[in-house]
């Protein structure tokens, strides 16, 4: 029986740089603390240019104990990291983050000619998209849409919105 996603949704402004990163690392331990999942979780970050997306995803990947250094894979589209085994719970089975960055996509359809449709529908990934609305007919309805919204030079109002019927 696939889990129900349970990490908090809502509001929260950040007023650094620092505090969007530790808000993507706990948001990315909410992620690990839960059960294997039917397909993979997605995470759909909307907002300007500049806005965070990047930022809350360098903390993010903290969280799941990545290395790796994290930049936007604007030319490159999309980027893999392996997960490493210490930081992954004993229900938890998640093994890869992607991230893409759909900037450039012109056509939804190229997408699908990266694997895109595989890579959201095995569960072992966890799978994170700056520019979504590019791709948004290849999206989950489970998907996890958090918007990041320019409030001042220093602050950020990131939203996280979880669909209702999410049953990954």
């Amino acid at each position: 029986m696939p889990k129900k996603y349970t990490a908090p949704a809502g509001r929260q402004a950040t007023k650094s740089f620092r505090q969007t990163q530790e808000l993507g690392e706990s948001f990315a331990k909410e992620i690990l603390k839960q059960g294997a999942k039917e397909t993979a979780v997605v995470l759909a970050l909307q907002g300007d240019l500049g806005g965070g997306k990047t930022t809350f995803l360098q903390g993010f990947a903290k969280g799941l104990n990545i290395q790796d250094k994290i930049l936007s894979p604007t030319f490159v589209i999309y980027k893999k990291f392996n997960i490493p085994k210490n930081r992954r719970s004993s229900v938890l089975t998640n093994k890869y983050l992607y991230h893409f960055d759909c900037y450039r996509i012109n056509n939804p359809e190229e997408i699908l000619e990266l694997g895109f449709k595989e890579i959201i529908s095995d569960s072992k990934n966890i799978v994170a998209i700056e520019w979504p609305e590019k791709i948004k007919k290849y999206l989950l309805k489970n998907t996890i849409t958090i918007d990041f919204k320019f409030i001042d030079d220093q602050t950020r109002e990131i939203t996280v919105t979880l669909d209702k019927s999410i049953n990954f």
